[in-house]
C-alpha cells in the first residue's frame, strides 16, 4: 500500500471536492433533457440520495481501510463527509422544490410518511456535523468534537433505513446498503475487553 498512499498524498483535496461535486450538475442536465426517463424528478431524487449513501459508506470505511489494509484516506475524510452532506441537501431540495412544490405539505409529509420521517431525522443528525467540519470548530469543541461526530453512526443507519423503507418490500439493493453500513460500524466498534485478552 505504500506506493498507493504516496500517490494519494500528492492528490490535492480541492480536486476531490471538484470531482465529487460534478455528478450533481450532470444529473440535473440529464433530468432537464429527458435522460432520466419518464419520471425525471423521482429519478433525480433517487440518484442524489444514492450518491449521498455511497459517500457516507466511503466515509465510514476510511478507518477500517487504514486499520486492515493500510490504505490511508484520512486526508480526504472531511471532503468525503462534506460531499455526502452536499448530496443529502440536494436530495432534500429536489424533494422540497420539484416534488412537493409546496412548503405547506412539508411537515405533513414528514409526519405522515415514516420513510420521510426517518430520512429527515438522518438529515437533522448530519446538520451539526457539517456545521462543525472546520478547524475552528475542532479547536473550540476540543474532545467534544469527536463525541459530536459520532452522530454519523445513527445518521448512517437512518439513511439506509430510509432507502429500505422507500423501496416497498424487501429489495436486495437497499438491503446491501444497510448491510454494508452495519458491517462497517461493527468493524469500527472497539473489541470487548474479554476478547482482547483472549487474542493477546
Amino acid at each position: 500500500m505504500q506506493p498507493v498512499n504516496a500517490a494519494l498524498r500528492r492528490v490535492p483535496v480541492w480536486l476531490v471536492y471538484l470531482v465529487g461535486a460534478l455528478p450533481a450538475p450532470w444529473l440535473v442536465w440529464l433530468g432537464a433533457t429527458g435522460g432520466l426517463g419518464v419520471e425525471p424528478i423521482a429519478a433525480l431524487e433517487h440518484e442524489l440520495g444514492q450518491l449521498a449513501l455511497q459517500l457516507l459508506i466511503l466515509g465510514l470505511a476510511v478507518t477500517p481501510l487504514r486499520r486492515r489494509l493500510g490504505l490511508n484516506l484520512m486526508k480526504f475524510r472531511r471532503a468525503i463527509g462534506l460531499l455526502c452532506f452536499y448530496y443529502v441537501c440536494l436530495h432534500l431540495l429536489v424533494w422540497l422544490v420539484l416534488d412537493l412544490q409546496s412548503l405547506d405539505r412539508v411537515w405533513a409529509d414528514i409526519v405522515k410518511r415514516p420513510y420521510i420521517t426517518v430520512g429527515f431525522a438522518g438529515f437533522v443528525l448530519l446538520l451539526p456535523l457539517a456545521l462543525t467540519s472546520n478547524n475552528r470548530s475542532v479547536r473550540w469543541l476540543g474532545a467534544s468534537w469527536r463525541r459530536l461526530h459520532m452522530l454519523v453512526y445513527p445518521a448512517a443507519i437512518l439513511g439506509a433505513m430510509h432507502f429500505v423503507m422507500l423501496r416497498k418490500g424487501l429489495q436486495l439493493e437497499p438491503l446491501l446498503y444497510l448491510g454494508g453500513i452495519v458491517l462497517l460500524l461493527l468493524l469500527r466498534a472497539p473489541k470487548p475487553r474479554w476478547l482482547e485478552s483472549r487474542l493477546s
